[in-house]
C-alpha cells in the first residue's frame, strides 16, 4: 500500500505517503522517550518522573520535619496531577529514590520494606510510607517558584509543574542515573558530594583548570555499596570522553573460622562489600553453581551472615586451598569483579549529549548562576517594594498629628487616601499601607521596629544590587553556598580506588603464588564431542601406554575421539573462540583435573552461561604460549568473511569475554589459524575452489576486535567455506578431502597467487555429483589424518598414502568404504594435535 489516508475531523480525506507518516510518527515517539522519559536533565539530574514525584511531595508538605505519609497517597497525587502513566512505574521510581544501596544520597526517606540488596521486592505502596529527605528538600526544592525556574502546564492544563528544579547541587553526578532511550542509553555513576563540590569550586576559581588537576579533586565514582575500583584508565576515559568501562571489585578479607565442633580451624574469604548493582543472593547462587560444576575448586562452604549491621558473606575454604588462587577465580568467574559501563549522556539545552566531567560541571554552574540571578532579582524586587512601603509608614509616623487630623476630617477612605498622597507625597501603595496600619503601630516600640526593618532592608538591597552588578560577588556567594551544603551533607568516600602501585604489587604477588603452588606441566585433550581432559604428563603417558590404538585405517565405530592434544602450564591461559564470534580465556589451572577413567568435562560448561550449551558452540581453542603469542590470529566465517587480529588483544579477558568478530545474521565463525605477515593463506570452498593470497596489509590488514572483516573470496549460490591453510613455503601441499571420502594432496604451486576477494581456482573435481569438499588441511609427510563420519565411525590414514595430484586430476584416493548416505563430518591431522591446530575442521553438507 503506497499511501495512507488521513481523515480529518471535518471529514476531509488527505492522502499521505506511508513512509512519511511512519517516519514522522516514529520520530515523535523517539523524541518523546528521549526527552520526556528516559534521559535525565543535566541541570537537576532528574528524569520527569522523579521531578514530578519530588514536586508533588513538596506540594503535599512532606518536609523532613513532618510525619511520613503513605506511598499510595503520593503515587496517586503524581498520577492525577502530573504523570499519567502506570502506578507501578511511578512507585518503582519512588522506591529507588529511597534505597540507600541504589542512591548515593537518597532523595526520599522511607518507613517500611523498600527492598534489599538481595533483589527482594519492596512491599506494596499501601504499606510503605515516605517523606522528603533533607538533601532533596534543601538542595533541590528550597528555592522552588516561578521566580527561579520556569513552569509549564501539566497534561490536562489544570496544574502548573516546573520544567526543572532549582538544584543547588549537581544531583546528576551525586546519584548518577541510568536509562534506555531509543537508539541511545545513559549510565552515569554516583559520586562523592564533597569531592564534587571541591571540583565545582576549583572550576569557579580557575575555569582553565587542567584535566589532571580536576581528576585529582574528583578521583572517581563513589558507589553507595562501597567496593573498590581497581583501574583508573576507565575512569579517565569516561571523564574525558563521556564513555568508559570502570572495573569494580568487592571488599574481601581473610579470617580463620571454626566450621563446627571438634573440627580444625579453616581459612575463609569474608566479603563485606559488593560491587555496585550486584545482587548478593544471585552472586552466592552463582558461586554454588560453579562449585557444583567443578569450575571453581577449593571452596568447602558458603554462608550468608549478613544482618542489619552490614554485609558478611563467609566463603569457607578447604584446608589445602590457596586463598589467593580461589579469590582470583571468584574475581574472574563471578560478579565479585565486574565492570561499570559509564555512558555520561544527558539532556543539555533539551538535546541528548554525551558529556565529559568538565562539561557536566560547567553546565550545572551555568544553570546555578542563572537561577541565583533570577532568585536575587526577584528578592531585590520584593525588598524594594517593602522598602517603599516602610518609607511611607515612617513618613506618616513622623507627621502623626497631621495624619490623625486628615483621617478625622476625611468623609471616606477614598478621600483620606487622596489627602494622604497630596499631604505627604506618597504613592498609592504607601497610602494603602498607612490606611491599613493598625493602631498598635503608633506605639514607640513599633516605630522603632519600623526603623530597624528599614535599616535591614536598605542593607539587603545594597547587598543584592552588589551581587547582581558584580559577577565575582555572585560567584563568591555561590561558593559560600556550596561549602555550606558540603558541611551539612558531605560524608566520607565509600568506594576505595586502588593505586597503580597497589595494582602492580597485587599482580606480582598473585603471579608468585601461582608460580609457587600451581605451576605444573599438564596435557590437555580435546575430543570430538567437545570434552576437555586435563592430566599430568606422567598420567597421560601411562594412559597412552595402557590403551591400544582405537583408531585404524579401517572405519570403526567410536564413542568419542581425541582431536587435539596440547601441552601447557597451569598458569597459562586457554583461548576459546565460539561460533558466535566471542572470545573467552580460561586459566589452565582452573580446568578440573581428570580422574582415571574420566572423559573430562564439556569445555562449553567452563564458559559463562551466556554461551550456548552445545559442543558445536565452540569454534576453536588454543593455549596462549609465548610461541603462539608471536603469531597473529586469522578468523574465517562460514560465509567467507575474514579478519586478521593481534593475539595480544585476547589475553587476560574478564569472565564476560569480548567480541572477537562481528558477524552478520546467519553467519558463524568457522575456522581459525595462526599466521605471520609475509606468509600466505589458502582458502577452499565446498565447491572445490581454492584461493591463495599473501598475508599483508594490502590484502588483509590487522583490525580491531569489533570489526567485521572483508570478504575473503566470492562464493557461489549454496556454497560455503570449508577451511583455510597457512602456507609457509611454495613447496607446501594442501590436503583436500570431500564429504564422500575422496582425497588428494595438491601442490600449492598449482594454484596461482592472487589477491583477496577473487573467485579462486577450481582445484578439486568431484567424482559424484552430490559430493562436495569437506575439509582442506596442511599436508605434512609424516602425519596422519583422523576423520569421523556422520555414523560415528572413525579411521586413521597416513598422509603419505594419499597421492599428490594436480588440480585437473579426475580421480582421487578413496579413504575407506562408506555406507550408503555416510559422509565425513570432522577431519583432524594427528601431526598437528598441538597448539598449532586451533580449528575444528568440520564438514559441510551443502552442495555446489
Amino acid at each position: 500500500m503506497a499511501d495512507q489516508l488521513n481523515i480529518l475531523s471535518s471529514g476531509q480525506v488527505v492522502p499521505t505517503p506511508l513512509h512519511t507518516e511512519v517516519q514522522r510518527s516514529y520520530l515523535e515517539y523517539a523524541m518523546s522517550v528521549i526527552v520526556g522519559r528516559a534521559l535525565p536533565d543535566v541541570r537537576d539530574g532528574l528524569k520527569p518522573v522523579h521531578r514530578r514525584i519530588l514536586y508533588a511531595m513538596y506540594e503535599l508538605g512532606l518536609s523532613p520535619d513532618r510525619p511520613f505519609r503513605k506511598c499510595a497517597r503520593v503515587v496517586g497525587d503524581v498520577l492525577g496531577k502530573y504523570h499519567p502513566h502506570g502506578d507501578q512505574a511511578v512507585y518503582d521510581a519512588l522506591v529507588r529514590m529511597v534505597q540507600d544501596f541504589s542512591s548515593r544520597y537518597p532523595l526520599l526517606a522511607g518507613h517500611g520494606n523498600f527492598g534489599s540488596v538481595d533483589n527482594d521486592p519492596p512491599a506494596a505502596m499501601r504499606y510503605t510510607e515516605t517523606r522528603l529527605a533533607s538533601v532533596s528538600y534543601e538542595a533541590l526544592l528550597d528555592e522552588i517558584g516561578e521566580a527561579t525556574v520556569d513552569f509549564i502546564d501539566n497534561f490536562d492544563n489544570s496544574q502548573q509543574e516546573p520544567i526543572v528544579l532549582p538544584a543547588q547541587l549537581p544531583n546528576l553526578l551525586l546519584n548518577g542515573s541510568s536509562g534506555i532511550a531509543v537508539g541511545m542509553a545513559t549510565n552515569i555513576p554516583p559520586h562523592n558530594l564533597g569531592e564534587v563540590v571541591d571540583g565545582l569550586i576549583a572550576l569557579i576559581d580557575r575555569p582553565s583548570l587542567s584535566d589532571e588537576s580536576l581528576f585529582a579533586l574528583i578521583p572517581g565514582p563513589d558507589f553507595p555499596t562501597g567496593g573498590e575500583i581497581i583501574d583508573t584508565k576507565g575512569i579517565h576515559d569516561a571523564y574525558r570522553t563521556g564513555r568508559g568501562s570502570i572495573p569494580m571489585r568487592g571488599i574481601t578479607q581473610l579470617e580463620e573460622v571454626r566450621p563446627g565442633k571438634g573440627r580444625q580451624r579453616r581459612t575463609a574469604i569474608v566479603v563485606t562489600e559488593l560491587p555496585y548493582q550486584v545482587n548478593k543472593a544471585g552472586w552466592i547462587e552463582k558461586i554454588a553453581d560453579l562449585v557444583n560444576n567443578n569450575r571453581i575448586d577449593g571452596i568447602a562452604d558458603i554462608r550468608d551472615e549478613s544482618d542489619r549491621d552490614g554485609m558478611r558473606v563467609v566463603i569457607e575454604l578447604k584446608r589445602e586451598s590457596q586463598p589467593e588462587v580461589v579469590l582470583n577465580a571468584l574475581y574472574r568467574q563471578t560478579p565479585l569483579q565486574s565492570n561499570f559501563g559509564a555512558i555520561m549522556l544527558a539532556l543539555n539545552n533539551g538535546q541528548p549529549r554525551q558529556l565529559s566531567l568538565r562539561e557536566m560541571l560547567q553546565a550545572f554552574l551555568d544553570f546555578r548562576e542563572t537561577t541565583l540571578t533570577r532568585q536575587y532579582q526577584y528578592e531585590l524586587e520584593k525588598t524594594e517594594a517593602r522598602l517603599h512601603v516602610v518609607e511611607g509608614l515612617i513618613r506618616a509616623l513622623d507627621n502623626l498629628d497631621q495624619l490623625i487630623d486628615i483621617l478625622r476630617n476625611a468623609p471616606d477612605g477614598t478621600t483620606a487616601k487622596v489627602s494622604l498622597r497630596d499631604a505627604f507625597d506618597l504613592s498609592e501603595r504607601q497610602a494603602d499601607a498607612i490606611l491599613a496600619m493598625p493602631l498598635r503601630r503608633l506605639t514607640g516600640l513599633e516605630r522603632q521596629n519600623l526603623q530597624d526593618e528599614y535599616q535591614e532592608l536598605m542593607a539587603r538591597r545594597d547587598e543584592l544590587q552588589g551581587l547582581l552588578g558584580d559577577r565575582r560577588e555572585l560567584l563568591k556567594a555561590l561558593k559560600k553556598e556550596l561549602r555550606s551544603l558540603k558541611r551539612k551533607f558531605g560524608d566520607e568516600r565509600r568506594t576505595r580506588i586502588q593505586t597503580e602501585a597497589e595494582r602492580r604489587e597485587e599482580t606480582e604477588q598473585l603471579a608468585e603464588i601461582l608460580a609457587e603452588h600451581q605451576e605444573e606441566e599438564v596435557v590437555l585433550e580435546f575430543t570430538h564431542k567437545g570434552y576437555v581432559r586435563r592430566s599430568s604428563v606422567r598420567a597421560y603417558q601411562r594412559r597412552q601406554a595402557r590403551q591400544p590404538d582405537t583408531v585404524t585405517e579401517v572405519l570403526q565405530e567410536v564413542e568419542d575421539t581425541t582431536l587435539q592434544v596440547a601441552t601447557a602450564n597451569t598458569v597459562q591461559e586457554l583461548l576459546v573462540l565460539t561460533r558466535d564470534g566471542k572470545a573467552f580465556t580460561l586459566t589452565i589451572g582452573d580446568i578440573p583435573q581428570a580422574q582415571r577413567q574420566s572423559k573430562g568435562v564439556p569445555l562449553v560448561n567452563l564458559l559463562p552461561n551466556s554461551v550456548e550449551s552445545s559442543p558445536e558452540a565452540i569454534a576453536a581453542q588454543l593455549v596462549l604460549t609465548e610461541d603462539v603469542l608471536a603469531h597473529e590470529l586469522v578468523m574465517l566465517t562460514r560465509q567467507g568473511r575474514i579478519k586478521r587480529a593481534l593475539l595480544s588483544e585476547f589475553q587476560n579477558l574478564t569472565g564476560r569475554g569480548l567480541m572477537a568478530l562481528k558477524l552478520k545474521k546467519g553467519d558463524e565463525l568457522a575456522f581459525v589459524t595462526l599466521a605471520k605477515a609475509g606468509e600466505e593463506l589458502a582458502i577452499s570452498t565446498s565447491g572445490g575452489r581454492l584461493i591463495r593470497f599473501a598475508i599483508d596489509d594490502e590484502n588483509l590488514a590487522v583490525m580491531g576486535r569489533t570489526a567485521q572483516g572483508p570478504q575473503a573470496l566470492r562464493l557461489r549460490k549454496q556454497e560455503s567455506v570449508v577451511g583455510c591453510v597457512r602456507i609457509q613455503d611454495d613447496s607446501d601441499c594442501v590436503l583436500m578431502i570431500s564429504a564422500a571420502g575422496f582425497a588428494k594432496r595438491l601442490p600449492i604451486s598449482a594454484v596461482h597467487l592472487g589477491s583477496r576477494g577473487g573467485i579462486g581456482t577450481q582445484a578439486f573435481l568431484f567424482k559424484l555429483k552430490t559430493d562436495n569438499l569437506a575439509a582442506v588441511l596442511p599436508s605434512p609427510a609424516n602425519g596422519d589424518i583422523i576423520f569421523i563420519t556422520t555414523q560415528s565411525r572413525s579411521a586413521q590414514i597416513p598422509v603419505a598414502s594419499i597421492p599428490r595430484q594436480g588440480r585437473d586430476a579426475t580421480t582421487a584416493y578413496r579413504l575407506g568404504k562408506f555406507a550408503k548416505g555416510e559422509k565425513i563430518e570432522t577431519v583432524m591431522l594427528t601431526s598437528l594435535v598441538d597448539n598449532e591446530s586451533v580449528s575444528r575442521n568440520s564438514g559441510d553438507d551443502s552442495e555446489e
